[in-house]
């Protein structure tokens, strides 16, 4: 049909018609399962980019020895021995702008035992040997781009690894929903959620990523800090439980919220020159994502 405008009719009604058809077959669906009752066939599942994931060889196993291996013999395996207490050194890149500043503000206060300080024109590497001297155990970076924080460089102390995180979608505790919500702030240590990480490199950046907080939550304070894996895009949000009854609990998001993705990760401390990559996203745009259901954390 050359006609655009009755092309675009056709086929309006066409949708028209066969999200009819399934709307009534939902219902007639609905009405055998309550006829048949405890004998009604099983719900269907809905097909999702999520449940038909490319499988992967580096999937965790727990049950595996060579994982458990690997787990307990990590750069981070004194932190989850409880051998020392993480201490954080939080800056940015030159001249930040006040989006920038807000947003490390908040971040100070997220994570425990940590410490903002400015670069002052002053390099990386000059500030991780700093840092290292100075007993801290992880150094955060935050870049931005155009007014807006756009990167976050985590480099754990003293011998790496190094992550580089692109950052977008930032929204400040002062831009959520409810207002003055930064007075509900406190200093308890949160409780930290990590999910959905699924393969040995998806291991890997959780435990750096849980390793910025202290193993030792505070339940009082009700806080709890989540990093949610879905599509390689992790999605951070910090929340404020409150137990209504037994059985019910009410959340308040308190902000900031984020999302991250992983372009690189590296061992040992940060060095773009001479520094061996583990993993990092190749080429041009999108020629590692051979397919839509293909997933690497």
């Amino acid at each position: 049909m050359k006609n655009k405008v009755l092309r675009n009719a056709q086929w309006a009604t066409l949708k028209k018609e066969k999200r009819k058809v399934k709307k009534e077959g939902q219902k007639q669906r609905k009405k055998e399962a309550e006829a048949l009752g405890d004998k009604a066939p099983p719900k269907q599942i809905p097909r999702t980019i999520e449940n038909t994931r490319e499988a992967d060889i580096t999937t965790v196993d727990h049950d595996d020895e060579e994982v458990t291996f690997d787990i307990t013999h990590d750069e981070y395996e004194s932190y989850f021995s409880k051998t020392y207490v993480p201490k954080i050194l939080i800056t940015s890149s030159d001249n930040p702008h006040s989006k920038t500043i807000h947003f490390i503000r908040e971040l100070t206060k997220i994570f425990p035992s940590s410490e903002c300080q400015w670069r002052k024109r002053s390099s990386v590497k000059k500030m991780i040997q700093s840092a290292k001297e100075k007993n801290y155990t992880d150094v955060v970076v935050i870049n931005e781009d155009r007014r807006v924080p756009n990167g976050m460089l985590v480099s754990h102390l003293p011998d790496g690894p190094t992550a580089y995180f692109k950052i977008s979608n930032v929204k400040l505790t002062k831009d959520m929903k409810y207002k003055n919500i930064i007075k509900e702030f406190t200093t308890h240590r949160p409780e930290v959620i990590l999910n959905n990480f699924q393969t040995r490199l998806g291991q890997a950046v959780s435990r750096m990523l849980a390793s910025l907080f202290h193993y030792d939550p505070q339940f009082k304070g009700r806080r709890a800090v989540t990093f949610h894996n879905q599509r390689d895009y992790i999605f951070f949000r910090h929340h404020r439980y409150e137990f209504k009854s037994q059985k019910r609990a009410a959340l308040r998001e308190l902000g900031p919220r984020f999302t991250l993705r992983l372009k690189w990760l590296q061992k040992g401390t940060f060095d773009t020159i001479e520094g061996d990559y583990e993993w990092i996203i190749a080429g041009k745009r999108h020629e590692m994502e051979t397919s839509r259901r293909r997933f690497f954390l």
